[in-house]
């Protein structure tokens, strides 16, 4: 198969382009500047354009079986105005795009990267695939960009919604920003460290997609996310066992907000999320557990 991937040269697209390399498939990577692509490969190819905007980009898009769009800018900075506007036009405008260069063409699937963020702060309550948004600004950005991603099924096509949980794993993601804190002895829970926390291993994620890929029966909203989530208190306790550290610390919620303003909510956020479809389709995690999960990024780091 050929996939046409936007957003190939972050976190998530690197490892997943690698990872469909393996594989045998055939890569087509829209960049804005070739020199963040760290594969080389006879089986890849970067086309340049921006995803924002339309161009000659989206007919080499129809060339593909699969188009998958991570394109995102950073959540975990301060929300002001200008920062909103662009987190959920980065999301909405690359996948209307994808859409409008599917308006004429045949049969594709579509995977469009979503976020455990459409649920918004649950507590307790177990969260699958499909259950309702919540009501917070992540959550309209979500529901958002997945109306945008859902435009394509209208025209024919196969839509998969996938929706990431925290993305753990060696050299960047959820942990980018934690490892140093933790390498020093520094690290502690958040809040009450009661809330959950929904994660998945980069390996995982990318096997998920693939899986996604070739499922044709699924569409719709999908969690990506290990089926055993865990507080995160825990996680505090297992990142400093991984790393042989103490986690003595604990950060309080004003704390948080004092440094991130509203988007210290994503952190404060409690969310129980399972992967019911893809359990029920047969999807197997390779990391189920956390622990293990961190010994093997912790192994890995550079």
């Amino acid at each position: 198969m050929n996939f046409f991937i936007l957003g190939g040269t972050g976190f998530v697209g690197n490892f997943l382009i690698k990872f469909i390399l393996d594989q045998g498939d055939d890569v087509t990577a829209l960049v804005r500047d070739e020199s963040k692509i760290k594969i080389r490969s006879p089986n890849l190819e970067p086309v340049k354009g921006d995803p924002l905007k339309q161009g000659d980009w989206q007919k080499e898009l129809v060339r593909s079986d699969v188009i998958i769009n991570l394109v995102g800018s950073p959540i975990m900075t301060t929300w002001t105005d200008k920062a909103k506007k662009m987190i959920l036009s980065s999301r909405v405008d690359s996948t209307n795009n994808v859409v409008m260069a599917l308006k004429d063409s045949g049969p594709k699937t579509f995977i469009c990267a979503n976020a455990v963020g459409y649920f918004g702060s649950r507590g307790d309550e177990m969260i699958t695939d499909y259950a309702s948004p919540g009501k917070d600004f992540l959550s309209d950005v979500c529901v958002k960009w997945q109306e945008a991603a859902m435009g394509a099924e209208n025209l024919g096509h196969r839509v998969v919604v996938s929706r990431f949980a925290a993305v753990l794993g060696p050299g960047g993601g959820a942990l980018d920003q934690m490892m140093p804190v933790f390498k020093r002895g520094m690290g502690g829970k958040l809040g009450n460290g009661k809330q959950w926390f929904p994660w998945v291993h980069i390996f995982d994620l990318t096997r998920a997609l693939y899986f996604l890929s070739r499922k044709k029966e699924i569409k719709g909203p999908v969690n990506i996310c290990s089926p055993k989530p865990v507080t995160n208190e825990h996680f505090t306790h297992a990142l400093g066992r991984a790393l042989n550290r103490p986690t003595l610390f604990r950060v309080p919620g004003f704390g948080l907000k004092l440094r991130f303003g509203e988007a210290a909510n994503v952190l404060l956020a409690s969310q129980r999320c399972i992967p019911k479809v893809l359990h029920e389709a047969g999807f197997e995690f390779k990391f189920e557990d956390i622990e293990a999960a961190l010994a093997d990024i912790v192994h890995q780091w550079k």
